[in-house]
């Protein structure tokens, strides 16, 4: 799909409290950044993939195309996830929660892998719960990488900032 022109997506004002949780018009808050919360899971699994954000440009393309579109705040750049990489995230199902502040999307992915580390998810690590030391061992949830980051993505440079 083309992702380059203006979708004509539309959000309604928010007039009401009753419009906003029990409506039908989709009316999303973005914060004081211009930027939602987006919890993006595995369609097949369930499992959490990562969590992102969209401005309302990419809400609108993510709608408008049927594939995820994010902001990169560390990039500060409209981002197609999976057009460097090629991991497309096809939409299944679009929701937003009560207060229309924070989105969720179910995708399907080819090789079921989101994370621009390799892993399947973002969240690939756990965090030892209970009293104790401070600073604790992050645990590994995920054994191996599902791909290569080096082979995928190349030169391209790594979106995480110190």
């Amino acid at each position: 799909m083309n992702t380059k022109a203006e979708p004509d997506v539309r959000f309604s004002p928010r007039v009401s409290i009753e419009q906003v949780e029990e409506g039908t018009e989709l009316a999303p808050k973005f914060d004081e950044h211009g930027l939602i919360a987006c919890v993006t899971t595995s369609a097949a699994t369930g499992e959490v993939l990562m969590l992102g954000y969209m401005n309302q440009e990419a809400l609108k393309r993510t709608i408008a195309t049927g594939e995820a579109h994010y902001w990169s705040r560390s990039r500060q750049v409209l981002w197609h996830k999976g057009a460097t990489s090629g991991l497309v995230q096809k939409v299944v199902e679009l929701r937003i929660d009560d207060d229309q502040d924070a989105v969720w999307l179910r995708v399907q992915i080819p090789g079921d892998a989101s994370c621009h580390v390799g892993y399947r998810s973002c969240f690939y690590r756990s965090v030892p719960l209970g009293p104790g030391d401070f600073q604790r061992a992050l645990k590994f949830e995920e054994d191996e990488k599902t791909f290569d980051p080096k082979k995928v993505y190349g030169d391209a440079p790594n979106p995480t900032k110190l």
